[in-house]
């Protein structure tokens, strides 16, 4: 997959941040000035690039991200701020661009104080060897206990132009809205102002990055970034732009939403929590969270037993009316529920035969009136508990 955007180019280097030898420190530049979106984590505990981001973000203006793996830069306190903004300095110096005009972004863990040698050391280098082709170098970068990295790209027509939309992602736990703990770059040549930007990566994000939960943990680092640089001469200013750049930025965040609860940690399997039929969007929301972060839930779909009763008992808490005598719950198209008691053993053994797959759908019908939602969520495997019980060592 061609991973480009007009002018943008992009490398990652192996800095040392992480024990191992692998690439841990990137770099995304805008050959011009880019218009610039962001969101962040509503954790109350923030790291320090977040704390930096979220100021500079203000301007509507970026032309360059710097990022590591390795360690978050959060609770790290004054260092950590001076820190962050060390890191951008060296960048800006390196680029010979304005300072205020980098963002930065960390992932790793928490507590411990950035390696600022390293990266002043290793950033000189590294933005003399950006290109074109190097994004797939940052999806890998900022990989920590992600299997796979996760990058996208799409492009779209409007008359005889085309505009690109490109994305790079991590995250594989401590995932649940808003946003996860995840880091997503998304780059596009299409032209915009920092308002546009800003509403139409509300809207793809409300309907991906907030629509996943892994563990229901939110991080201190969570940030997805959007910077737009013009050059394909076309502007959401003009409505059809406006309409097939929301559609193609959906489509993008969307894939790259569901690859990281496939790639959950410990993960087996993909599923999604439907609700529908509740009194209000927020009531089926709040459903649907419930059950997919129910750790008797996702230990179930582990285990492939068709356990109905704890997806009930997840509903009758979620802190929304309903009527257990009128809800239904089916597996795919397996009814599994009716009017709030089991649908006997064959529609059990059928439910058990749809758990196996990797891919299934929980729909859930309170019958109580027309709203819906659906959360993507995951498995919980006896590996999820391997890896997070020694993932600071």
């Amino acid at each position: 997959m061609k991973l480009e955007v007009p002018g943008f180019v992009a490398g990652a280097i192996a800095a040392g941040i992480k024990k191992t030898e692998k690439k841990d420190l990137g770099v995304i530049f805008s050959e011009v000035p880019a218009y610039a979106a962001g969101l962040f984590t509503t954790n109350q505990v923030q790291a320090a690039p977040v704390l930096l981001d979220k100021e500079r973000i203000k301007s509507g203006r970026c032309q360059a991200v710097v990022v590591n793996s390795g360690n978050a830069n959060a609770c790290t306190g004054p260092r950590g701020i001076e820190d962050a903004r060390a890191m951008a300095h060296t960048a800006a110096t390196a680029l010979g661009i304005e300072e205020e005009l980098v963002l930065v972004a960390s992932t790793g863990v928490i507590g411990q104080p950035l390696d600022l040698a390293a990266i002043k050391s290793a950033l000189p280098a590294l933005a003399g060897h950006l290109s074109p082709s190097g994004l797939p170098d940052v999806a890998h970068a900022i990989m920590t206990t992600d299997t796979f990295p996760k990058a996208l790209s799409r492009q779209a027509h409007i008359g005889d132009k085309t505009f690109t939309v490109a994305a790079v992602a991590k995250g594989a736990g401590m995932i649940r809205p808003d946003m996860a703990t995840m880091l997503c770059f998304v780059l596009t040549d299409m032209g915009a102002t920092p308002t546009a930007l800003d509403t139409a990566l509300r809207a793809a994000v409300n309907a991906s990055f907030n629509a996943i939960t892994i563990d229901g943990d939110t991080s201190t680092n969570d940030t997805v970034l959007m910077l737009a640089n013009g050059l394909s001469g076309l502007n959401l200013a003009d409505v059809r732009c406006a309409e097939a750049f929301q559609d193609l930025l959906n489509e993008v965040l969307a894939t790259l939403a569901l690859q990281i609860v496939r790639d959950g940690e410990g993960a087996t399997k993909l599923v999604s929590i439907k609700v529908k039929g509740a009194s209000s969007e927020n009531d089926a929301r709040q459903v649907a969270y419930t059950v997919a972060n129910s750790p008797l839930v996702k230990t179930a779909f582990f285990g492939q037993d068709a356990n109905w009763g704890r997806i009930m008992a997840a509903i009758g808490r979620a802190g929304v009316p309903v009527h257990p005598e009128a809800i239904h719950i089916y597996f795919d198209d397996v009814q599994m529920v009716k009017d709030g008691q089991g649908s006997g053993k064959e529609a059990e053994a059928a439910a058990t035969t749809i758990l196996k797959t990797d891919r299934f759908t929980i729909t859930i019908d309170l019958n109580l009136g027309t709203h819906a939602a659906t959360v993507h969520t995951c498995d919980l495997s006896i590996d999820y508990i391997k890896i997070n019980a020694d993932y600071r060592s």
